[in-house]
């Protein structure tokens, strides 16, 4: 069975936000940092090198495969800053119409400046996400 590469590390979030090299980008994921750990109430930390997360679960798929992920979380990439998610069926599409600019695919939201989207629509996003994983997924 594979090793997950994404796993909690104790690298610095501060650092690796303040190594973004675009200003409005970085300006942008330390506000982003701070409404994901305001909204989840969890610290942030980095897992693996790249993805900034908000507390953690664990998952066991139906073929063996296990590990953990964070429940939220976020990534300032170069091309946008890429929030990742997990909405039930009926709620993506409704909440996704609302949240202004952004392009998304399955599990990800990719937004190029967080002054294009409606924060409380992030918001909640963030907040069903986080409440979905943790029915599917609950702890024991």
């Amino acid at each position: 069975m594979a090793k997950n590469k994404t796993t909690e590390t104790q690298n610095s979030v501060t650092d690796f936000i303040n190594a973004v090299e675009n200003e409005v980008k970085r300006n942008d994921a330390f506000e982003l940092l701070k409404i994901i750990q305001e909204t989840s109430g969890f610290e942030p930390k980095m897992w693996g090198p790249s993805i900034i997360g908000f507390g953690s679960y664990h998952y066991k798929y139906d073929s063996g495969h296990e590990g953990d992920a964070p429940l939220a979380g976020f990534s300032p990439r170069k091309t946008a800053l890429t929030v990742y998610f997990y909405l039930p069926e009926e709620k993506r599409e409704e909440l996704l119409s609302k949240l202004g600019k952004h392009t998304s695919s399955k599990a990800c939201i990719y937004i190029k400046k967080l002054a294009d989207v409606d924060i409380e629509i992030l918001k909640k996003i963030i907040l069903l996400s986080i409440q979905y994983t943790q029915n599917l997924y609950p702890s024991k």
